[in-house]
C-alpha cells in the first residue's frame, strides 16, 4: 500500500510540474502574441493579450509593463500610468521599465498641463 502511495504521489507530482511548465509556456505565447500584434499596431489586440497574462499571473511585470505601452499608444494616461506604476512596484531595479515610465512622463506632460488647467 505504501508503494502505490508513493507511486500515486510521483505521478502526481510530475503532472503538476508538467502542467506548470505547460502553464508558463501560454503565459509566454500570449506575451510574444502581444508584442507580435503591436508591431503590426493592433493595439487592441496587444491589450487583450497582455491582459490575458495579467489575469493568470498579476505579478508579472513584463505584461504590464507592456499593458502601460500599449494604454499609452492609445491616449489612456491613466490606465497606463497605473500599469507602469504596477510594474515598477513588481520590479524596481528593471531599468526597461524605468526607461519607459520615464518617457511616459515626458510625452504625458502636456497631457498633465491640459488636466491642471481644466481644474482651474
Amino acid at each position: 500500500m505504501h508503494k502505490k502511495l508513493t507511486f500515486y504521489l510521483l505521478v502526481l507530482l510530475l503532472f503538476v510540474i508538467s502542467f506548470s511548465s505547460c502553464a508558463r509556456q501560454l503565459l509566454d505565447n500570449q506575451l510574444l502574441f502581444g508584442i507580435q500584434a503591436a508591431r503590426q499596431d493592433l493595439w487592441d489586440e496587444a491589450i487583450f493579450r497582455w491582459k490575458k497574462v495579467v489575469l493568470s499571473d498579476p505579478n508579472s511585470a513584463a505584461a504590464h509593463n507592456n499593458l502601460a505601452v500599449a494604454y499609452e499608444k492609445k491616449g489612456l494616461w491613466e490606465e497606463a500610468k497605473n500599469e507602469y506604476e504596477i510594474a515598477l512596484k513588481l520590479s524596481p531595479g528593471n531599468a526597461h521599465i524605468k526607461a519607459n515610465y520615464q518617457n511616459f512622463n515626458k510625452n504625458s506632460e502636456p497631457f498633465n498641463k491640459d488636466k491642471k488647467d481644466e481644474k482651474n
